[in-house]
């Protein structure tokens, strides 16, 4: 098979705008021509085994990251955004979709935010209801939507936050039980924490100086409150540090966003990175044990597995996604090529929606999507019960997991046959732009493909695709 090259004319751009070099200046450095960078640069050659060489022992730069950042996101939510049946058929060859991630990145998000306001445009057409006797609405990503694309193009890893967290872990010294050494710590700020049956989740008396917990919820999950409200009163300068580089378009994003840094602060507090990287790698990412060791919940432990990406010690690169019983993403993020649909629910022959009929057990799964590539998938339930009788139950499915090239680092992937391709899932993004023509799952026809209609005869689906 041959190797694919590898054009990265907006990476290696953005690398010199960060030296501060002139592309003579910079040339220089990696031993090459000025014509040679500036073709590279824009992407009419692939970036050299010399380039790659001279940049990491030159500038000491993680060549990884040559091949990983936007591009491949890029690509997979324009493919989505342009099955959209408003644009009918013709949409562009995927080659000219990658040419438009690496060399006009603010294109295609350009593009990807009309293409979000018509969606909700559309969608307050369709419901007269919510959109009568509004003034001021204006076509704009929602402040939701905002905050989850911020994240996701941050590869969900904020350095500055996450060293914070680490540094916080380092001085608040825990001997095991971090909920008392966390109470002990808002003590001496003058903070007194009450822990009651009738109270919500958090909420922080300013005037009184007090933080009341649900005392009904796990003991992990009142640790992690108490760092949420340690990350707002005193963090507020590096979250809104962080919220001023982000830049968002209004208020309601930029609240949503903190209370979000705040929640990524008290994970990174309670799996301090290096010492999860390397319990983790002893470990075989067995989530049971690293929840014992934390005092975390498994959700929380692969939701942190997947933002383990510190240049310099990244751990393997995983997907993480939570869904709801209607199938409903409320949670995703992917550092491998696997993306999840932006709109609607996932793939249902993913093994994420069978957790719910297996309560509190792990299910394995091989898995296979449309370009090729082969995932091991982890997928358990993490209902969450009121804590009294007659309380609702919250009840959502979580899936942990990445190229089978890493399965060797999962405990999970013991004996598990990866020689067999008919051990391999078919599993797909969503039914409108998965090419495959036999799956028996599917809702709807895909939009780049024809149909063939015979009256006369009726599989599974009632249309066949050409």
């Amino acid at each position: 098979m041959a190797t694919q090259k590898l054009y990265a004319g907006a990476k290696l751009r953005d690398i010199r705008t960060r030296l501060s070099l002139t592309q003579k200046d910079f040339a220089a450095k990696l031993g090459i021509s000025l014509p040679y960078l500036n073709q590279m640069e824009n992407n009419n050659r692939p970036v050299s085994t010399t380039v790659v060489l001279s940049l990491a022992q030159e500038f000491g730069f993680d060549v990884t990251e040559l091949g990983q950042g936007d591009a491949e996101r890029l690509v997979s939510d324009m493919r989505e955004a342009l099955a959209d049946p408003v644009f009918g058929e013709g949409a562009p060859q995927l080659a000219d979709l990658r040419l438009t991630a690496s060399n006009a990145p603010a294109l295609a998000r350009a593009f990807l935010a009309l293409h979000r306001a018509y969606r909700q445009t559309h969608e307050r057409l369709a419901s007269l209801d919510e959109a009568l006797g509004r003034e001021g609405t204006q076509l704009q990503p929602s402040p939701w939507e905002e905050v989850r694309d911020f994240f996701h193009y941050c590869d969900n890893y904020i350095d500055a936050v996450d060293r914070a967290g680490e540094h916080f872990a380092a001085k608040l010294g825990q001997d095991g039980n971090i909920r008392a050494a966390l109470v002990a710590r808002l003590a001496s700020s003058g903070i007194h924490v009450v822990f009651s049956p009738k109270a919500p989740l958090r909420s922080f008396d300013a005037d009184r100086r007090e933080l009341i917990l649900s005392s009904l919820v796990p003991v992990e999950t009142q640790s992690f409150q108490m760092l949420v409200q340690i990350a707002l009163l005193q963090q507020g300068q590096l979250l809104d540090a962080t919220l001023d580089l982000a830049r968002f378009q209004s208020e309601e994003a930029r609240s949503i966003a903190k209370l979000g840094l705040a929640n990524y602060f008290a994970g990174a507090a309670i799996m301090p990175y290096k010492r999860l990287l390397e319990a983790a790698q002893e470990s075989r990412h067995d989530l049971e044990l690293l929840s014992a060791r934390f005092g975390a919940s498994i959700e929380q432990v692969a939701h942190r597995l997947s933002t383990l990406q510190r240049p310099g010690a990244k751990g393997v690169p995983f997907f993480f996604v939570r869904v709801d019983q209607a199938g409903t993403i409320t949670k995703r993020h992917s550092a491998t090529r696997l993306q999840f649909a932006r709109f609607g629910g996932a793939c249902p022959l993913w093994n994420v929606h069978r957790a719910f009929e297996t309560p509190r057990q792990f299910l394995r799964q091989l898995a296979e999507t449309p370009d090729g590539v082969r995932y091991i998938s982890l997928a358990r339930d993490v209902s969450k019960p009121g804590g009294q009788f007659g309380a609702p139950t919250r009840r959502y499915a979580i899936a942990l997991g990445c190229e089978v090239r890493h399965a060797a680092a999962l405990v999970y992937a013991d004996d598990m046959d990866f020689t067999r391709a008919s051990a391999f899932e078919p599993i797909g993004i969503s039914c409108r732009i998965c090419e495959r023509i036999n799956c028996h799952q599917r809702s709807v026809p895909p939009l780049e493909k024809r149909l063939s209609i015979t009256p006369t005869r009726r599989d599974v689906l009632p249309y066949k695709l050409e």
